[in-house]
């Protein structure tokens, strides 16, 4: 019997999440995944101010891992829709809100769910 608290529950379907797209996108090293278990540590004493935001943790430790990874290795995830200019980032939408999403900026599109990256890279 699971007797985690909703809490508990919801910061492990985020870093689930956020760890299958880093699978699909090949970067889930060691070092990757200590950033999403530091975002979960963070978000963890957030929610904990702001019970309210408990839905919103999946798209805020996506962003948390995406802004760190920025600053150590470069953009990620990379867009897979666009096929001209030069390479950039999907982002998070909605900034702060529930049903967090990969996005396409400049071209203005929906790519996957937060968690759901594998499918669009061509991996399940």
């Amino acid at each position: 019997m699971d007797h985690a608290t909703p809490l508990e529950q919801a910061l492990h379907v985020a870093r689930a999440l956020v760890l299958a797209d880093l699978a699909a996108g090949e970067v889930a090293e060691a070092d990757v995944v200590s950033l999403v278990e530091d975002s979960v540590t963070h978000r963890r004493w957030w929610v904990e101010q702001w019970p309210e935001g408990v839905d919103y943790l999946a798209g805020l430790v996506a962003q948390d891992v995406k802004d760190a990874l920025l600053e150590k290795y470069g953009r990620w995830p990379l867009c897979p829709v666009c096929n001209h200019g030069d390479p950039h980032a999907l982002d998070v939408e909605p900034e702060l809100g529930p049903d967090p999403h990969w996005v396409c900026s400049e071209a203005g599109v929906k790519v996957a769910a937060i968690g759901g990256l594998g499918p669009v890279l061509g991996r399940r």
